[in-house]
């Protein structure tokens, strides 16, 4: 009997502590007419860390909106984002993502390089370093309503091949459609 809550106590100590949803919070007031895509502005910078990124952030120039959050593995070589180039950049993304359903989601990223992001007023991402296309830990959110709830980032290429993607579900985190997020 002894050995036995021995083993349980050392089963229950090893797992997994299970933190609780991340409540987002919803914009208020709800954006009324908003245009498609994010805002986004860049700086070049080759830099390696987030916290790096944050230093330029302030000589940073309003560029091409985003789509979305839907960007693929480049080549090498090819643009990072909208920025006119492919290495060396720095953006601050700015904008609001729709859920359609209240609900608890699964989201995470796919970020080349780094990569902070928050929505709803928590931070849902943080894959900071330089990486390949790799997916960030994922979190569960909490939505409380339907609507739009505000999203901010900071994201960083350095050299070599970038992407930036955002998945949500309520079951397995699905692609964010382009028509999902606006500013």
């Amino acid at each position: 009997m002894r050995k036995t809550l021995t083993v349980l106590a050392a089963v229950l100590l090893a797992a997994p502590a299970f933190a609780a949803p991340l409540k987002l919070q919803p914009a208020s007031p709800q954006p009324s007419s908003l245009s498609p895509g994010l805002a986004v502005k860049y700086a070049e910078a080759s830099v390696r860390k987030l916290s790096d990124a944050a230093r330029v952030v302030g000589s940073a120039k309003p560029g091409k909106p985003l789509a979305g959050l839907d960007y693929w593995d480049t080549k090498e070589g090819e643009e990072t984002l909208t920025a006119g180039r492919a290495m060396a950049v720095v953006a601050v993304i700015e904008g609001y993502v729709r859920f359609d359903a209240p609900g608890v989601y699964n989201i995470d990223f796919l970020s080349n390089d780094g990569l902070r992001m928050t929505i709803g007023g928590q931070q849902v991402a943080l894959h900071d370093g330089v990486h390949g296309c790799t997916e960030s830990k994922a979190v569960q959110a909490d939505v409380p309503q339907a609507g739009w709830y505000k999203l901010e980032g900071l994201y960083f290429q350095r050299k070599g091949t970038a992407c930036l993607h955002m998945r949500a579900g309520m079951g397995a985190p699905d692609w964010m459609p382009n028509a999902a997020f606006g500013h």
